[in-house]
């Protein structure tokens, strides 16, 4: 299994990011949204100049924030720096686009979007459209199309990977991805693989595997993890700090669902979703400017998976810690040995913070990947 750690894309992460390649950590994942965190490919950059071999991806960049020409610019530039460790991971949108008051984008569009990156980063011409307008578009000055090749790299390959937690994203994801993200939700793998498999088999895609092994998507799954110390539980101050911030988007995505622009994570619960309504209004009301009702999402994302507002923790329970890779050493281990036996080869664990990077590294590192090696 391969080990990612998942960073909330501040802009010196590298010295993270170089902790996480020195401890063993296979892949450095990097959340995008624009209105929550540094810039994704900046964050990117500095991380792939103080790297070495370690993988670095995007989880995940969202398609409308960037036309897709922008977007393979940016991973093959970052690709010059790292040859063959960068990955373009592609989602709908959540915060990218419910922080701007705005629902995840369509699957046609969200479909559209991944053939455009993914045919430029193969060197291909591509149809862009704007409005009425059609116009073939290529990455002009790459090696394979000009000889030049001090701009981009598109000759060391650079995966496109698609998050997709319901049937028709699988669906896309199996057609024409190189790997599927998904979250750690009980059924996610073993419910959604068939459907991917299904459908790469169908349309005669082998995923075209970065890792050597067939026809067999790569399967990455977002989670968190915490090593528990000596005398933690999984209601320890510091557990629930480095984990709680990961838990409380699921409850995001349910008000934003019923009361808010609207999520498409998949996740429903009108009683919690009402219960929060409740607890962000009397957040929003409290503030020194009171938030007006048509700004109350503002508020909900504040903190986004980095740390939980005053009053969020009443969210977290106990119940919600123990479904991640949250644990004791060997109880982690089993967990791993359990996501590996249904497919998964990649666990993305979020880290909220600095802090929590260095205690994710430093213990997960030590306890985890050097005894599962």
């Amino acid at each position: 299994m391969d080990y990612g750690i998942g960073i909330p894309s501040y802009i010196d992460a590298w010295r993270e990011v170089k902790a996480a390649e020195e401890a063993g950590f296979t892949h450095a994942w990097f959340f995008d949204s624009q209105l929550i965190y540094s810039d994704v490919w900046a964050t990117m950059a500095l991380a792939a100049q103080s790297t070495s071999h370690i993988k670095l991806g995007t989880l995940v960049s969202i398609p409308s924030n960037r036309l897709a020409p922008v977007t393979a610019a940016a991973a093959a530039s970052i690709n010059k720096i790292a040859p063959g460790r960068v990955i373009v991971g592609l989602g709908t949108g959540y915060t990218g686009r419910n922080t701007m008051g705005l629902p995840a984008l369509t699957m046609n569009a969200f479909e559209e979007y991944a053939r455009q990156v993914k045919g430029l980063l193969n060197g291909e011409d591509v149809l862009l459209r704007e409005g009425s307008r059609e116009r073939w578009i290529r990455l002009i000055h790459s090696k394979s199309n000009s000889g030049r090749d001090e701009f981009f790299n598109i000759e060391d390959r650079i995966p496109v990977m698609l998050a997709a937690n319901g049937p028709r994203g699988q669906k896309i994801t199996g057609e024409i991805s190189d790997g599927w993200i998904t979250t750690a939700r009980s059924a996610s793998v073993p419910d959604g693989l068939p459907r991917v498999m299904a459908a790469a088999e169908a349309t005669g895609n082998n995923f075209d595997r970065f890792d050597g092994e067939g026809a067999k998507p790569y399967v990455t799954v977002l989670t968190t993890s915490c090593v528990l110390r000596q005398g933690e539980s999984l209601t320890s101050e510091r557990v629930v700090r480095n984990v709680g911030p990961t838990l409380l988007p699921g409850i995001h995505a349910m008000w934003e669902r019923d009361f808010g622009p609207g999520s498409n994570l998949g996740m429903s619960n009108p009683g919690l979703a009402q219960g929060y309504d409740r607890y962000i209004r009397e957040y929003g009301d409290n503030r020194p400017n009171p938030t007006p009702d048509d700004r109350r999402y503002l508020d909900v994302h504040e903190g986004h998976y980095v740390y939980l507002k005053d009053g969020e923790e009443r969210f977290v329970s106990p119940e919600m810690v123990g479904r991640t890779l949250a644990g004791t050493a060997s109880e982690i281990c089993e967990k791993l040995d359990d996501l590996e036996a249904i497919g998964v080869n990649n666990v993305a664990l979020a880290a909220v913070d600095r802090q929590a990077a260095r205690d994710l590294i430093a213990d997960f590192g030590e306890q985890i990947i050097q005894r599962r090696q």
